[in-house]
């Protein structure tokens, strides 16, 4: 067999093995399956700048990791191609009252095993049609820029608020990727911006967290004190500004215009359970530990501990003024947890007298 036939039958192979992924991403249910080369990403050097003004709060495992984020092989080695993955969680469902949690966190489910389990399924069919390729799905737990990928692949821009758009989904989705080792059809990156002269996100940001457009402070950011400062007590000067949300912020996303065309649909898993609708304030602020797992375990909130939930629900009941919770929050100025005794004491001198 001459060279031209060797390469042709190469080139028969990446083709068969670039539409089967595509046909069986979405035959999987993902929205949208694009296919990026593994390059160093254009946001390796941004991200420095970004740990180098400390915006990353105390999320110290970005920095240690910092040099793995240079190129895909810092998580698979001989990466060549980069899949990426998008699933939607906007459905018409949503949680208004005394507290709010991200739409992102309304199902049963941690989003992580809804993403890994569709993608495992398409590796799995990979192996099948090339055993001799290596392959590793992640999703967002490695040190791999998935949002620049996602930008390679053809997915979407990078709004104002640093969340990838999409024209044809707006911006309330999950991303994974599967790295491997062959080589595959690469889609066309995304080089325009639709934002505009838009910026709706970034005045509605009710704590300032972006110094400027596309750049987000994650010590200010809403989204960071309620999940990731989990040790700590919020900075007073942030306390009110964080209203009534106890888990995540979607503020930035719900101004967005481009999210008029995010679907009404998503799967079952991250619709708004129905524990969700029945809880009250006070019921988060009584949680202890057990009740906490029994309600929470198997949720993105089981990670951020019933210690972090009940300070984020004590700063919410300040904010509401809620007097009829003085009870429970004077109860927690004794509780074991210091940031929960803190954020107790502080809800309390907030209130009305009676």
């Amino acid at each position: 067999m001459d060279s031209a036939t060797n390469n042709q039958a190469s080139s028969d192979s990446i083709t068969q093995l670039s539409q089967t992924i595509r046909a069986s991403g979405i035959e999987l249910g993902f929205d949208v399956l694009k296919i990026a080369p593994a390059i160093s990403p254009p946001g390796y050097h941004p991200l420095i700048e970004w740990l180098t003004n400390g915006y990353h709060a105390d999320m110290d495992w970005i920095e240690r990791r910092q040099a793995a984020y240079e190129h895909p092989n810092g998580v698979l080695q001989n990466t060549r191609s980069v899949i990426v993955v998008a699933l939607n969680y906007h459905n018409e469902d949503s949680l208004e009252g005394e507290f709010r949690i991200s739409r992102y966190a309304h199902g049963s489910v941690d989003y992580h095993s809804v993403l890994r389990k569709r993608m495992k399924s398409l590796t799995r069919i990979m192996r099948d049609i090339a055993p001799q390729e290596i392959t590793r799905a992640v999703v967002d737990t490695a040190p791999l820029l998935e949002r620049d990928f996602a930008r390679l692949a053809g997915i979407g821009w990078f709004g104002k608020n640093t969340m990838l758009i999409s024209r044809e989904i707006g911006s309330w989705f999950f991303l994974g990727a599967i790295l491997t080792t062959a080589e595959l059809q690469y889609d066309a990156p995304f080089k325009k911006d639709y934002c505009g002269s838009c910026d709706a996100c970034l005045q509605a940001c009710p704590t300032n967290a972006f110094p400027e457009p596309g750049v987000l402070d994650a010590n200010r950011c809403i989204s960071y004190l309620t999940i990731e400062r989990r040790t700590r007590p919020v900075d007073e000067s942030l306390r009110a500004g964080m209203g009534n949300w106890v888990f995540g912020c979607d503020v930035c996303q719900e101004v967005c215009p481009w999210n008029r065309f995010a679907p009404s649909q998503s799967p079952s898993e991250f619709h708004l359970r129905d524990e969700l609708r029945s809880i009250s304030l006070e019921t988060l602020l009584r949680l202890d530990d057990g009740e906490f797992q029994k309600l929470f375990k198997g949720t993105p909130l089981e990670r951020t501990g019933r210690d972090a939930i009940v300070r984020n629900a004590a700063i919410a009941a300040g904010n509401q003024n809620k007097g009829s919770l003085r009870p429970v929050l004077t109860s927690l100025l004794s509780d074991s947890s210091p940031i929960v005794n803190d954020a107790a004491k502080w809800a309390l001198a907030q209130l009305a007298p009676d």
